[in-house]
């Protein structure tokens, strides 16, 4: 059990991630959410307002409150652990499935070697899923779209690209 949670989870530690495909999101302020930012996710606006009030409450001292985390982010810190990255598409969480990243609000990231705290005991499974969204509706149009193709795909088995030769 320990080390399927490990294998779930390590990504989310990891600061090696490439780089956003959006890459004229990285540096920028994530822009003011609107209905557009809403259209076509699996987000309300509503859960938006409620997950920006818990986010400025339980996450922006650590990952700021812009969702712009440690610009240093993929670097170690002196206590060995790497600081909040981002979390308005310019870092990794994109990267992530929906229960990778409901998992790691949950329990946090000490049981991988990291700081985050567990949320899990402080936000109903309603309430993350709102801080998720208020993370999401910063992400550019593009991430979003990668991210919910990776998500569609998770558990789903990979399918070659091209017919193995038996012979």
């Amino acid at each position: 059990m320990k080390r399927r949670l490990l294998v779930l989870l390590l990504p989310v530690g990891l600061a090696a991630c490439n780089q956003s495909p959006d890459s004229s999101v990285a540096g920028d302020n994530p822009p003011a959410v609107t209905q557009a930012a809403v259209t076509g996710r699996w987000y309300s606006a509503d859960q938006v307002a409620r997950g920006g009030e818990l986010f400025q409450q339980y996450c922006a001292t650590c990952h700021k409150p812009d969702a712009s985390g440690t610009p240093n982010w993929r670097e170690v810190g002196a206590d060995g652990k790497y600081p909040p990255p981002p979390l308005n598409g310019t870092a990794h969480a994109w990267h992530h499935p929906m229960q990778v990243l409901r998992r790691t609000v949950m329990i946090g990231g000490v049981p991988l070697g990291g700081s985050m705290p567990a949320f899990g005991d402080k936000l109903s499974p309603s309430q993350i899923d709102d801080v998720l969204a208020w993370v999401q509706s910063h992400w550019s149009e593009r991430i979003y779209r990668v991210w919910d193709q990776r998500n569609a795909q998770r558990g789903k088995p990979m399918k070659p690209m091209m017919p193995m030769n038996r012979g």
